[in-house]
């Protein structure tokens, strides 16, 4: 039973049933999830908006109650992973999703009741999707591949920032009052944003800004392109796999 939920909550292998069941629990987990943050977008508490909460809650608690009662067949860590699995990131975001709501369900707990002063807390809940989107799966798959690629050009991108803070911040010190707002500036002008709340006024100052625009350019194209080609390249793999995965269950009929 414990095997079959797994496969019903986490990734949804197995026969035709099993992957209908699956796809059916990820579009009640994503409805629940857009109906919980509905509330958000509104600065009045409806009564409609209490009774989503009593919903909602309710299957936040199912679905965190079953990924750690099948914790050892995902972490495949026997006992240990019924410990380890309530800290892992996803069952984190689980857990601070379901607390802020804990009070609605019984507001006899008094020390829980600080949890209404974090509203803002729920808007964790959106972070719930990047369970049930399989494009997620695939960027994860991206970063884990580039990695060495991607960490060389943080690099690149944070020893910039600071070298472009340093000679703006030397050339023209007059319009930046500490280091941090230099390397604010460095920032922005990096991801070619330019609010203009801080800008040099000298010629000098000016140059530096045009050098540290122009070379921003290239350093945030370096990260996309590493990413665009590695996203179209797990596509493809994935797109390979179905298809073999179609050809096995015709021949297999």
């Amino acid at each position: 039973m414990r095997k079959r939920i797994f496969a019903i909550i986490e990734h949804g292998e197995g026969t035709k049933a099993v992957k209908r069941l699956s796809a059916a629990y990820d579009f009640i987990m994503m409805l629940a999830i857009v109906i919980s943050i509905v509330p958000l977008a509104f600065k009045e508490n409806h009564t409609v908006f209490i009774y989503f909460e009593y919903i909602t809650v309710g299957i936040f608690i199912l679905d965190y109650l079953l990924r750690v009662l099948t914790a050892d067949l995902k972490l495949n860590k026997g006992a240990a992973s019924f410990f380890i699995y309530p800290l892992t990131p996803f069952a984190l975001i689980d857990l601070v999703s379901i607390l802020p709501s804990i009070t609605v369900l019984n507001s006899s707990f008094r020390l829980l009741r600080l949890f209404r002063l974090l509203k803002t807390l729920k808007v964790f809940r959106t972070f719930k999707f990047l369970r049930y989107t399989k494009n997620f799966e695939i960027i994860v798959n991206v970063f884990k591949k580039q990695k060495k690629i991607l960490v060389a050009v943080a690099t690149t991108a944070v020893a910039y920032v600071l070298i472009s803070a340093l000679a703006i911040y030397n050339v023209e010190p007059d319009s930046f009052d500490t280091f941090f707002d230099a390397v604010y500036w460095a920032t922005i002008s990096l991801t070619t944003v330019g609010y203009g709340d801080i800008y040099p006024v000298t010629t000098v100052g000016r140059i530096v800004t045009m050098i540290s625009s122009v070379f921003g350019i290239a350093i945030i194209a370096l990260p996309s392109g590493v990413i665009t080609a590695g996203y179209l390249e797990e596509m493809s793999k994935k797109d390979e796999e179905a298809s073999e995965q179609s050809d096995k269950e015709t021949d297999d009929e």
